[in-house]
């Protein structure tokens, strides 16, 4: 175990990050986390740093029976990424990577509405942009998160976790600005074994976090409707 629990990853996360803090930039930073366990960790570090926080759905594409081993992932804004030696060495067809893709999708078009609401899609294009989860396994995920971001021509890209897979944290770093991860253990197993409580992040904690940081809206006062924040 490295990290009690994501809150805590978050804080000491937070103080790599410090020189993108307020205090030290004129600039207006964004953060985007990756829900639903990237949530906690960017909260805690938009609190320190006194940035904007708000989200970047990403959704991965699982291997049919195996759903925690990604064969892609897609995110906001149409894009997809593929790991075509995980699916040439599975034999998947084209019909069962469509059925997943399909639901893949229309649960990122839900998670949308729910975590966002009627808030507009913050501006990126000229802005730095950190991105942050709450770790890196394959890195398929936050492959598909660079790709939206950098479709918005952000000035500067920043990816940060406070855990990941050596292989993983080297293959993002081809692709941003600068790459941040606090531990990178080898045997890496899995992101849930480096924290001691890695409970799965809920909508509706995804929702309350999100309410703290987002200016306040026509519809900052109205209580999320209950009954679309599910426990998986």
């Amino acid at each position: 175990m490295l990290f009690k629990n994501r809150f805590t990853a978050g804080q000491r996360l937070a103080e790599k990050l410090a020189k993108y803090g307020s205090q030290f930039t004129n600039e207006d930073p964004l953060i985007l986390a990756l829900p639903r366990g990237g949530v906690p960790v960017a909260f805690e570090v938009a609190r320190a740093l006194g940035t904007q926080l708000d989200v970047l759905i990403v959704r991965k594409i699982g291997v049919p029976g195996q759903s925690e081993l990604a064969m892609g992932a897609i995110a906001s804004g149409q894009v997809t990424v593929w790991n075509d030696d995980i699916i040439d060495a599975l034999g998947i067809s084209q019909a069962r990577i469509q059925k997943v893709v399909d639901h893949e999708e229309q649960e990122l078009i839900r998670r949308e509405r729910i975590y966002r609401g009627y808030r507009p899609q913050p501006r990126i294009e000229d802005r730095t942009v950190l991105l942050i989860d709450d770790g890196l396994a394959t890195g398929a995920s936050m492959l598909a998160a660079i790709r939206a971001t950098q479709a918005q021509n952000p000035k500067e890209l920043v990816v940060a976790v406070p855990v990941g897979s050596p292989e993983a944290c080297a293959a993002i770093s081809q692709h941003v600005d600068e790459m941040i991860c606090l531990e990178k253990p080898s045997p890496f197993y899995g992101v849930g074994t480096w924290y001691d409580d890695f409970t799965q992040t809920t909508d509706q904690q995804v929702y309350d976090l999100l309410a703290q940081t987002f200016d306040q809206t026509q519809n900052s006062n109205q209580s999320p409707d209950q009954t679309i924040f599910p426990d998986y």
